[in-house]
């Protein structure tokens, strides 16, 4: 492999993602959300070597997000926002996701939208923050999802496999 095709194929992953990157937040500013730099962080998150994989975690993602968006919107409700019922949410995330079976990835991402729904002061409802994590999160899912089918990341060159020594007692 030349230089010059060396440095398109190192140039190309992290072309790939700023362009990602810039269209989620654009798409997400398009649509007048506040904080639209989480669609972007989310389509950086997602962005996977092929669709499947993306799909796959990316269902997890989503569902986690919406767990975690309209938790904290009914705790802080009902509860306010304290430590005491950050603790108890973030609790009762993980026994709903292992309850419902949605696995690690889920509640990683429902955790880290109830912590930004409860403890980052704002001065709209719960509710509506809430809801603009949800389409945020969305809009960077979907791009994602979107940029890894229309532009695959491509496959390392294949390296011969690694000799394996065989297990001694």
């Amino acid at each position: 492999m030349s230089g010059t095709q060396r440095f398109l194929r190192t140039l190309e992953h992290p072309a790939r993602t700023a362009i990602a990157a810039v269209v989620s937040l654009w798409a997400a500013q398009l649509c007048g959300l506040p904080e639209a730099y989480w669609a972007s962080i989310t389509t950086i998150i997602i962005l996977q070597s092929t669709l499947g994989a993306a799909i796959a975690v990316s269902s997890q993602r989503w569902a986690g997000t919406a767990l975690g968006a309209f938790s904290a919107a009914l705790i802080v409700s009902y509860f306010g926002s304290g430590v005491w019922a950050y603790g108890a949410g973030i609790l009762i995330l993980g026994l709903m996701c292992d309850f419902l079976r949605l696995g690690n990835v889920a509640y990683r991402f429902a955790g880290i939208t109830l912590a930004i729904v409860m403890l980052v002061p704002r001065v709209k409802s719960d509710w509506i923050i809430a809801l603009h994590r949800f389409i945020e999160v969305s809009i960077g899912i979907l791009v994602g999802l979107a940029i890894t089918a229309i532009w695959p990341e491509r496959e390392e060159e294949a390296s011969p496999p690694a000799q394996s020594k065989p297990m001694q007692n």
